[in-house]
């Protein structure tokens, strides 16, 4: 059965269908009549649309001879939307939100198995990667995006489905679980443990290069933090090079360039390899904060969201 539409400028019943087809006006004249009423003008409109204020102009003509009906009044400085062209825009505007709405909707199936990741680069490249594949065994048919930011996301506006944060996990609206705690020891590599000054004490470290990370952030574990709570006083904790990120500093570690303070984090593989080594044995001091996964309350439960978070809540176990 065939729907039908009462116009809203008189009492006859218009049929949407002319046998098998939609009767449509031209979309590219759709789309420039509501730019102009909405904006005002040809003008503004050319100005969104990225053509001229004459191509607008041709369009709206194109639809107004299409309709039979003036939908603005041509003055001298500019144009004016007229009644029957109000009317038009209202039931426009809404029909192409509708298909915005629609279009979205349908791309979002087509990525569903599409999970986008956002954490910090150093997260990126010392825990998820050397796992990553594991992943994707068990979920073969997820494809995993990731986003190196150490920007706060916006769920709202960016297209991100979980974020793996580093604080105290107390996020307004968003579910929080606690992946990893850090520990903080000092590191080295095997080259430097065996063939530098002696390093068998924390004490020792007066003799060495201090790798640094320049945190941002309050009350993190820092040389000056650790040494004072190991009890050690008589050392310039400020001296050596700094680095952005966490993976530089262990980076120039493993190359014998110093003793980095490695978070307990990022060093699992490489001391399993024996890249880096702890030269003072399990001496460690906690750190105040952990690696949380995050993701909005409504979107916590989606089957892609569930799968990563669960994976890796069982890596981090292991």
């Amino acid at each position: 059965m065939r729907k039908t539409h009462r116009n809203s400028w008189g009492n006859a019943t218009v049929k949407l269908r002319l046998g098998d087809q939609r009767r449509l006006p031209p979309l590219n004249a759709i789309r420039a009549f509501e730019a102009a009423a909405r904006k005002g003008g040809f003008q503004a409109a050319g100005a969104e649309l990225n053509v001229s204020a004459n191509a607008v102009g041709r369009l709206v003509k194109v639809l107004e001879d299409w309709l039979g009906i003036e939908l603005f009044k041509r003055l001298p400085r500019g144009v004016v939307v007229t009644e029957a062209g109000r009317g038009y825009l209202g039931r426009v505007e809404a029909l192409l939100d509708e298909l915005a709405e629609a279009t979205a909707d349908v791309q979002r199936l087509e990525t569903s198995k599409v999970l986008t990741v956002s954490t910090g680069p150093s997260f990126i490249s010392r825990w998820l990667v050397p796992r990553l594949g594991r992943l994707t065994q068990r979920h073969p048919d997820l494809h995993v995006r990731l986003i190196a930011s150490v920007q706060l996301t916006d769920f709202a506006r960016e297209e991100v489905d979980v974020v793996i944060r580093h604080g105290q996990g107390l996020y307004e609206g968003l579910r929080s679980d606690l992946l990893v705690r850090e520990d903080f020891f000092p590191v080295c590599s095997p080259a430097l443990l065996s063939g530098g000054p002696e390093l068998e004490v924390p004490d020792d470290l007066a003799q060495q290069v201090l790798l640094h990370e320049e945190w941002k952030i309050l009350n993190q574990i820092n040389w000056a933090r650790w040494l004072a709570a190991v009890g050690v006083s008589c050392i310039d904790a400020q001296r050596g090079p700094r680095f952005s990120f966490s993976h530089m500093t262990l980076e120039a570690a493993a190359a014998g360039q110093g003793v980095a303070l490695a978070s307990s984090a990022f060093v699992a593989d490489d001391l399993t390899t024996g890249r880096l080594v702890r030269p003072f044995g399990d001496l460690s001091v906690a750190g105040p904060h952990g690696f949380f996964i995050v993701s909005p309350i409504a979107t916590a439960d989606r089957e892609k969201v569930v799968a990563f978070r669960d994976w890796a809540l069982e890596e981090a176990a292991c």
